[in-house]
C-alpha cells in the first residue's frame, strides 16, 4: 500500500483528489494540507470531500511528516509547488505536479529536484486531453503551413492564468510538428486594426466565466475545409484519476522528470 500526501485539500481539484484515491486500490490518502491559516486546518480530511471521516487531519506544513507519504500530488500554486519539490528532493519523495502558471525558473527548480527524486509534471492530466496533444501534432504535421491555426480554451471564472496550461501544451505541440518556435509565432491579443493574420502566427483566446471546468479546441483552417480537435472536460475526476495513475507510474521510476505523455507511453 503507498501512501499518498496531497496539497490544497479543500480546493475543487483537493476533493476530487482524495475522492479518487478513496476508490483506487492500492493506495491510501496520509497527508492533506491546506495553506497555513486556513480555516481548514484541523479539519477531518474525508468529511471536506464528503466521505465521511477518514481520520486524516488537515495539517499547513509538510515539515515533520517525510515519514508519513510516499508521493506527493502537488495542485496548488507556483511558489508552494517550488517550496514542495525541495522538500521532495531532500527527503526522496516522488512527486506528481499539476501546478500551472510556473515561470522559467520556478520549472528550472523542479528540474532540479528531478535530479535526485522522479517527478511527474504535466499542465494537464486528463487521459484525453493528452490524447489530445498527440492528435494535434499528428494533425499539424500532415497539414503543414497550408493552414491557419488557432487554439481556445474556456475555463471558471476562479482560474488565474491565462492561457490555461493546457492550451499552451497545445501550442507547443502543434509549434514542434511545424519546426516553429511557440516563443515567437503565439498572438495572444487581437484588438483594433491588426492587419492581415501571420501564415506562421499560432493565435490564441480565452473565456473565463462561470463554471466550466476545462475545454480547449485547436482549429486547423484552410481554402474550403476545417478540422478541429477538442476535448471538453464535464467533471475535475478526470485530472485527478489521471494524476492518481500518475502517481503509481511514478513509483516506479527512480529519477527524472517526467510528463502525462510518459505516464500513457505516448512518446
Amino acid at each position: 500500500m503507498k501512501n499518498i500526501a496531497i496539497t490544497g485539500a479543500g480546493g475543487r481539484m483537493g476533493k476530487a483528489l482524495i475522492e479518487a484515491i478513496a476508490s483506487t486500490d492500492g493506495i491510501q490518502l496520509t497527508v492533506a494540507i491546506e495553506h497555513s491559516g486556513s480555516s481548514l486546518i484541523g479539519t477531518d480530511a474525508g468529511e471536506i470531500a464528503g466521505l465521511g471521516r477518514n481520520n486524516i487531519a488537515v495539517v499547513s506544513s509538510l515539515d515533520e511528516l517525510a515519514d508519513s507519504f510516499d508521493t506527493l500530488i502537488d495542485f496548488s500554486v507556483p511558489v508552494a509547488t517550488v517550496e514542495n519539490a525541495e522538500f521532495c528532493r531532500r527527503h526522496g519523495k516522488k512527486m506528481v505536479v499539476g501546478t500551472t502558471g510556473l515561470t522559467t525558473d520556478q520549472v528550472q527548480a523542479v528540474q532540479h529536484a528531478s535530479e535526485y527524486t522522479s517527478i511527474c509534471m504535466a499542465s494537464n492530466f486528463a487521459t484525453g486531453v493528452n490524447l489530445c496533444f498527440k492528435l494535434a501534432e499528428l494533425a499539424a504535421s500532415v497539414l503543414g503551413n497550408d493552414v491557419d491555426i488557432e487554439i481556445s480554451e474556456a475555463h471558471h471564472r476562479h482560474k488565474v492564468d491565462a492561457p490555461s496550461g493546457t492550451a499552451l501544451s497545445l501550442g507547443e505541440a502543434v509549434a514542434g510538428a511545424l519546426g516553429r518556435d511557440l516563443n515567437e509565432v503565439a498572438v495572444y491579443d487581437r484588438q483594433g486594426l491588426t492587419g492581415e493574420r501571420g501564415s506562421e502566427a499560432i493565435g490564441f483566446s480565452v473565456v473565463r466565466a462561470g463554471d466550466i471546468v476545462g475545454d480547449h479546441t485547436v482549429l486547423f483552417a484552410s481554402e474550403g475545409e476545417r478540422v478541429e480537435i477538442t476535448h471538453k472536460a464535464s467533471s475535475r475526476m478526470a485530472f485527478a484519476l489521471g494524476a492518481i495513475r500518475a502517481s503509481k507510474w511514478i513509483d516506479k521510476q527512480s529519477v527524472g522528470l517526467f510528463d502525462m505523455q510518459d505516464v500513457l507511453g505516448l512518446k
